[in-house]
């Protein structure tokens, strides 16, 4: 599908979301048997003899940074087992204890991280997550939502997918907190499903990721693709970037999906160098519609995308950037000072 195309169906699935509208099929309607029989397949195949254990990873990061006067930054990691870690054995493995790290270091502050993620989730769950987020006193500075990959595999029509998420950004940041959302993975690059699956999962995560990124965007969040690190370097790398599962990334995979979403994280709190926030030509980073900004990134992994302008020839308009990655530091978490 051309980035055209997908935009189309991008800016369809959004307009649906946010007016009530119906589904809008992702892979069209006469594969919906053959994808059925080949997800049960691969269901079997995926998880099989791996511990749904989640490692727990709250706690502080960046404790030699502490300053007696300086509350440490908040940082909630909200969505799926994606957000949450499954698949790796260490708490400073997963990707929230990944992106406190590397926030703690680049803000020189002390992060707090606190995990909502709920492994199996859909965007239907980010109403309780949020509810729990917003039921503590302190509103977090930045939530962190990787959510997505179950709403194709469950068939969640994306319409209904894209108002979950939305009205969850919407929340999240109405409470003050910026948001950032990684949008969702490319489940072609799966081992166990096969073609033709493997090219329709392809599609409609592809898809689903672009109508994310528009609904994300409207409410004032930034998105970051995470589409193709499920992609060339999964693909080429499989045994080294998934899990023992076959389905859930493993240590460096969630490594690789950090150092792309850490950026982002700290532009959104006004940590990074004024200079890089203008767009670089070089870099095919500019101001586009923000439909054909979305499936632009949906198509590259760490393709940040963040409102630009309400309104333009078509539209609202969007900054579309392709931030260099930063390697983050594995540190396992120390247990946080409870809030007085």
């Amino acid at each position: 599908m051309t980035s055209m195309s997908r935009a189309r169906v991008a800016r369809r699935i959004a307009a649906g979301a946010a007016y009530g509208g119906g589904g809008v099929g992702l892979a069209g309607a006469a594969a919906v048997g053959l994808v059925l029989a080949e997800v049960q397949l691969a269901r079997r195949r995926v998880g099989n003899g791996t511990s749904p254990h989640v490692p727990n990873a709250d706690g502080l990061y960046g404790r030699t940074y502490t300053v007696p006067t300086e509350a440490p930054l908040r940082l909630t990691m909200l969505g799926d087992s994606t957000a949450a870690g499954q698949g790796v054995h260490r708490a400073g493995q997963t990707p929230g204890a990944l992106l406190a790290s590397g926030l703690a270091a680049l803000a020189e502050r002390p992060v707090e991280l606190r995990t909502v993620a709920t492994p199996g989730a859909r965007s239907d769950d980010l109403d309780r997550q949020v509810a729990l987020v917003l039921a503590d006193p302190e509103a977090p500075d930045i939530c962190v939502i990787m959510v997505g990959a179950n709403d194709v595999t469950h068939r969640m029509p994306p319409t209904r997918s894209v108002r979950h998420l939305a009205a969850a950004v919407r929340r999240l940041r109405t409470a003050g907190a910026e948001v950032v959302v990684g949008t969702c993975p490319d489940l072609g690059t799966i081992e166990p499903v096969q073609q033709p699956l493997r090219w329709l999962a392809r599609r409609a995560s592809r898809q689903l990721a672009a109508a994310q990124t528009i609904g994300v965007v409207e409410q004032g969040g930034r998105t970051v693709s995470l589409g193709d690190l499920l992609g060339p370097e999964f693909a080429a790398n499989p045994r080294e970037l998934f899990g023992p599962d076959s389905y859930h990334p493993s240590a460096e995979g969630y490594a690789t999906a950090a150092m792309a979403v850490l950026p982002t994280v700290c532009a959104s709190l006004g940590l990074w160098p004024a200079e890089e926030e203008r767009p670089d030509a070089s870099r095919r980073e500019g101001f586009l519609p923000v439909a054909r900004a979305a499936a632009e990134a949906a198509s590259e992994a760490g393709t940040e995308v963040t409102a630009a302008m309400p309104s333009g020839p078509r539209g609202p308009w969007a900054l579309l950037k392709r931030r260099r990655r930063r390697r983050v530091p594995e540190q396992e978490p120390t247990p946080a000072t409870p809030s007085s």
